[in-house]
């Protein structure tokens, strides 16, 4: 098995160490930070992401396997930036204004890092002037809003008037998800994408940002 086969398969289970290790010794045998990154890291995030949506494995699996994942990142973040390797896209996330839950938002961020994105995670109870004035700042591609609460869904809709009213609706793509949350809504609102779980969501957004 090639070394980034069983960075794939140890990440896929979970084993955070193992993943570092082999990580570390990919690097000193040679091979490119971004070979080990698309062919391990994000190989093994991808197999999982599928497997979550075909309900095969479920949020703790998805969390031990972005752990491992986020450790291998970490010792290749600087050879990645030494050879100009940057993020296929920026996104800014959070649940909206008056919501507290960030367990589906947590998840929607790990799938799209998986996915080789730079997320700026935003926390909960975000305004929406925040998310549009972030997304101005970060020159981010993509606002992701997250609501649990029917009683805060309406505030999506006030995201995607902020960023028109901000004049940047054009060039950001405006993603909405949460259990109360549906594609009808979604096309009501004005807003461009509903996906229902978290690898849609991150397959949806890497799309975007190639487009």
């Amino acid at each position: 098995m090639s070394i980034t086969a069983e960075i794939s398969e140890k990440l896929q289970q979970g084993r955070a160490k193992a993943v570092k290790e082999l990580v570390q010794q990919a690097l000193d045998e040679g091979m490119s930070a971004a070979e080990i990154l698309n062919e391990g890291l994000m190989h093994g995030m991808n197999i999982i992401g599928e497997k979550f949506k075909n309900n095969e494995v479920y949020v703790p699996e998805v969390l031990v396997a972005a752990r491992a994942m986020n450790m291998g990142t970490e010792i290749l973040k600087p050879y990645l930036a030494s050879m100009g390797v940057t993020a296929s896209g920026k996104v800014c996330i959070g649940t909206v204004q008056g919501d507290l839950h960030d367990i589906g938002k947590n998840l929607v961020k790990m799938m799209m890092e998986g996915k080789g994105l730079e997320v700026i995670d935003l926390g909960t109870d975000v305004s929406p002037e925040k998310f549009v004035q972030t997304a101005i700042d970060e020159n981010c591609q993509i606002i992701c809003c997250s609501a649990l609460l029917t009683t805060t869904m309406g505030v999506m809709e006030d995201v995607v008037k902020a960023a028109e009213a901000a004049g940047i609706r054009d060039k950001v793509k405006i993603m909405i998800g949460g259990a109360p949350v549906t594609d009808e809504f979604c096309k009501q609102i004005g807003a461009d994408c509903y996906t229902s779980d978290a690898a849609s969501a991150a397959d949806a957004a890497a799309a975007f940002c190639q487009a």
